[in-house]
């Protein structure tokens, strides 16, 4: 252990520096040996890694985006050339250098937080082992190994014996009740990130096998971090958990904020921003217009929930224009209106008793046709002869021969006698 980390001290001396930087802040307002100054003291340190890391974050965001667009043309090739591994392979790079997209951009955030990860964890259990690292000299051993945090020292595990949570002067019970909840709460927060991304900010109209292993990976993260846990420190516990609960809430402003296309998040935002424009009557916020913006240039390829945005517009007498604003236009009014006109009227489904009621009535009506037919019928048939015409007669006979089908319209051959 003392091999490994001297060979990664060009990343655990500029950690430990930092932390200790941060408890002469804290411990002046909680005091040196508080666990309170500790513990803050390693939530700053995960605030400062994650603000440095959101250039990652962004790169994530648009790498994870074009993975899901790119989903049905990767399948594509996987299909056309499934008997040519190399010729796939090709194939896929290809797709990948046309889009400008990186499948490893969506773990650059993990693996950027895995240096300083690591480098905590070895800080942390050289000060559970008394041992002196980076810029924590004596002084600073003896005050990190009395501070506690509920109960728990920062360098204790959950499966650390009763000799050894008693040396640092704590009870394992304590110290296992403790890590149970952190390790609890990390494990709901990796899950509750996962499901809002799944649920909310998904595009609904790409079906391919990426979804389903993001829906995979959503449950079986949170087991490995709960299996994980039980070997952390606590103060590690408090660092993953602060940088869980730091992705939920990043992902839950990328999602109100900008969210993917086609997606729950994107329908409730562009709600959003239609409620704004008919109280105020223009898009307000750069980033709304922005997104405007993008939704006028994709023109014909836009999806359902942009369609209905627009159509928003058009019933508010306004358009969409490019530069992302709104401006008053009679054509929008009426493509709205027509719009509403060509769309498809369902018939209104009948309860049983009005279907019923209507059974009867109809039934006698048509009974009441049929007999007024009949009597109609009846009528011409006791008519006298003698009142029609003869010549009205002529010309009823040959409209009758010519009513015959299979007979030809006008003057008919007259038959061979033979065949009288």
């Amino acid at each position: 252990m003392d091999t490994i980390a001297s060979l990664f001290s060009f990343i655990t001396t500029p950690v430990s520096w930092i932390i200790v930087q941060f408890h002469k802040v804290y411990g002046a307002l909680f005091g040196d040996d508080s666990g309170w100054a500790w513990g803050l003291s390693i939530v700053s340190l995960v605030v400062l890694i994650r603000i440095c890391l959101i250039p990652l974050f962004v790169k994530q965001i648009k790498s994870t985006r074009n993975m899901q667009v790119l989903q049905p043309k990767m399948k594509a090739i996987q299909e056309r050339y499934k008997n040519d591994k190399q010729r796939q392979s090709e194939e896929m790079m290809k797709l990948y250098k046309e889009t400008g997209t990186n499948p490893l951009s969506s773990c650059l955030p993990i693996l950027a937080q895995s240096p300083f990860f690591f480098a905590l964890y070895h800080v942390l259990s050289s000060i559970a082992s008394g041992k002196k690292i980076g810029a924590i000299n004596q002084d600073l051993l003896d005050s990190a190994r009395q501070a506690h945090i509920f109960g728990a020292p920062l360098a204790a595990k959950f499966t650390d014996s009763v000799e050894k949570v008693t040396s640092l002067d704590a009870s394992l019970t304590d110290v296992r009740i403790v890590t149970a909840i952190m390790i609890v709460l990390m494990s709901a927060s990796q899950f509750f990130t996962q499901r809002q991304l799944m649920t909310k900010n998904v595009d609904l109209t790409v079906k391919t096998p990426y979804m389903q292993q993001q829906k995979m990976l959503m449950y079986i993260f949170p087991v490995i971090f709960a299996v994980m846990g039980i070997n952390f420190p606590v103060g590690v516990l408090v660092y993953w958990l602060t940088t869980n609960v730091w992705t939920m809430g990043q992902q839950m402003y990328v999602i109100n904020q900008n969210p993917t296309p086609g997606s729950k998040a994107q329908d409730a935002y562009l709600q959003r921003v239609l409620k704004s424009v008919t109280s105020h009557g223009e898009v307000r916020g750069r980033t709304r217009r922005k997104m405007v913006k993008a939704i006028v240039a994709k023109g014909s390829d836009r999806n359902d929930i942009e369609r209905k945005f627009i159509t928003g517009l058009g019933k508010l007498g306004l358009a969409a224009q490019e530069d992302g604003t709104v401006a008053k236009s009679e054509a929008a009014v009426a493509d709205a209106e027509g719009s509403q006109a060509h769309r498809r009227q369902q018939p209104k489904r009948q309860t049983k008793a009005k279907r019923q009621t209507a059974g009867p009535a109809t039934a006698g009506a048509k009974a009441t046709e049929s007999e007024a037919a009949g009597s109609k019928t009846s009528l011409e048939k006791d008519a006298p002869q003698d009142s029609k015409p003869k010549s009205a007669g002529k010309s009823a006979s040959g409209s009758s021969r010519q009513a015959k089908s299979g007979q030809r319209k006008g003057p008919q051959r007259p038959k061979h006698p033979s065949k009288k």
